[in-house]
This record gives structure tokens, sequence and C-alpha cells, in this order.
């Protein structure tokens, strides 16, 4: 587990590490949920279902994907995909 130290400013202020914000998605202006757990505070990015689309289409593109149609998978049989892939 990675552990950083950050210093808190005279108003009770954190950055969050460019890392964090980048693998959490946590973005300039987004709301983020602190958590109060035993002698601990955890912090959640909030994940609106539009900044999940958005997402998702941007990764998309970067990987040269498409969006599915209807029926792309009705010829699938998906058990023995997973079995080919060694997940079963």
């Amino acid at each position: 587990m990675v552990k950083l130290r950050v210093k808190v400013g005279s108003k009770g202020q954190i950055v969050i590490p460019k890392i964090f914000r980048e693998a959490y998605r946590i973005r300039e202006g987004e709301y983020v949920i602190l958590e109060p757990a035993e002698g601990k505070l955890i912090l959640r990015g909030v994940e609106e279902p539009g900044a999940i689309v958005e997402w998702i289409r941007e990764r998309r593109k970067k990987i040269g994907g498409r969006e599915a149609r209807l029926g792309d998978l009705a010829e699938v049989d998906l058990e023995e995909e997973f079995e080919d892939k060694g997940f079963c």
C-alpha cells in the first residue's frame, strides 16, 4: 500500500497528489466524500453516472473500440469465452 504524507494548510486544506487525482478521476470543482472510520478518514471520489459514461467513451477512443450494438453477443457462448480465458 502506498502512503504519502501531505501538509495541512492554515485553513485545514490539503492537496490531493496528482497521481491519486488521476487514478480516482477527481477533477477540479468536483466533490469528494469524507467518511470517518475507526481512527481514520476515508476520502472517496463521487462518481456521477454522466462522468462514468464520459470516462468509458474516452477510454474506448484510446483503445480503438466501438459501441456495442443490440445483438452483438447473440452468437457468443459466454461460458466458453470465460473458459477459454481461464476464468472458470
